[in-house]
């Protein structure tokens, strides 16, 4: 069996944006990117991951704000100007917002 596994904990990119799907279900979804930091990297240097979390994100959360997360990795693909163009995201499960210690921001 293969298992579809990521947990991330890093900082939110920028503000969490929330949308309402359109027809009767109006389901929320919010879009975020999250900085992970690389742990076996020489230099400081981190990777942004897009994420997508359908209804269980209850504190949208702010630029800067601690997140760890758990869900599945996605890939999808769409056409522009006659090129194919990949995305991959992160289908979030389960989140939590945490204080972030390292932070200067007045909470």
């Amino acid at each position: 069996m293969w298992n579809n596994r990521v947990i991330l904990s890093g900082n939110l990119v920028r503000d969490v944006e929330v949308k309402v799907t359109e027809g009767e279900s109006g389901k929320h979804v919010a879009n975020f990117t999250v900085a992970v930091q690389r742990t076996r990297s020489k230099e400081d240097a981190a990777d942004f991951i897009n994420c997508v979390a359908w209804g269980q994100v209850s504190d949208y959360g702010k630029k800067g704000k601690h997140i760890e997360l758990e869900g599945q990795l996605h890939t999808r693909s769409y056409e522009k100007e006659d090129k194919k163009v990949y995305i991959t995201e992160v289908y979030v499960d389960d989140c939590h917002l945490t204080s972030n210690t390292n932070s200067n921001e007045e909470e």
